[in-house]
């Protein structure tokens, strides 16, 4: 009932790349510091170091077998406990992707946000202003746009029409290949509660997975538009839909 990650190539979570453009352009525009977090086992360390080669100060990994199986739940509460051993400064911004493309919850970012307590926007399109205090953003919801200011420290989730990321550096590359990246595990958390963690504090869990039944075919009626109807009426009929 798990992903047997091992097998698959890994890679940075499209969004996620949309939140780091959206904090580089921040840094250029206010001078203001990066620093990337991401979960994941230990070669993760190479997404946080192309990261880097776009610009981002600092990366800090989240690994610990106790963290596997984890749902979005056990995730948030394990990223924020590590944003929180970092430190979360009165004129924060934690930025982040609007939902990751295995599960597409778009949980995860709004969690983050209730564990620490901080205000916080999601699906945010646009970030129409920032000064010392709050930044201003644009939400395009369902059926409604609408405009908030937020003060600091807050979280934002970014959609992914926000900004098109930068590419890595070779210069930067080259710059910060020997800047470490800090590596946070299960014994740097100050929660030791082994029961928050991994598939133990996940409250959700797959029951069972299946190929999903087949659908029915499309039909194509030949003929005129009366034809057409007289056939779209007998198929309705038939299924006892009409």
């Amino acid at each position: 009932g798990t992903l047997d990650r091992a097998s698959m190539q890994t890679i940075i979570n499209p969004d996620d790349l949309n939140a780091v453009e959206a904090a580089l352009a921040l840094k250029d525009e206010l001078g203001c510091k990066v620093v990337a977090f991401t979960m994941g086992p230990p070669p993760a360390e190479g997404m946080l170091r192309e990261l880097m080669a776009m610009g981002v100060d600092e990366g800090v990994l989240i690994t610990a077998r106790e963290f596997g199986g984890s749902d979005t739940y056990a995730t948030s509460q394990i990223i924020a406990a590590a944003i929180d051993t970092y430190g979360v400064e009165s004129d924060d911004i934690i930025l982040a992707g609007r939902q990751a493309i295995d599960g597409d919850t778009a949980q995860v970012g709004p969690a983050i946000a209730e564990h620490l307590t901080l205000p916080h926007a999601a699906w945010v399109a646009e970030i129409t202003g920032a000064d010392e205090s709050a930044i201003r953003v644009r939400q395009d919801l369902v059926s409604v746009s609408q405009e908030s200011e937020i003060p600091y420290p807050c979280l934002i989730t970014v959609d992914k029409d926000m900004c098109v990321p930068r590419l890595p550096s070779y210069l930067l590359k080259k710059e910060t290949a020997a800047r470490p990246v800090r590596v946070l595990t299960f014994e740097d958390l100050p929660d030791q509660d082994l029961s928050r963690y991994g598939l133990i504090g996940s409250p959700t869990a797959v029951v069972r997975m299946f190929a999903p039944p087949e659908r029915e075919k499309q039909v194509y009626l030949e003929g005129d538009a009366a034809g057409k109807t007289d056939g779209l009426f007998a198929i309705l009929t038939g299924k006892k839909i009409i």
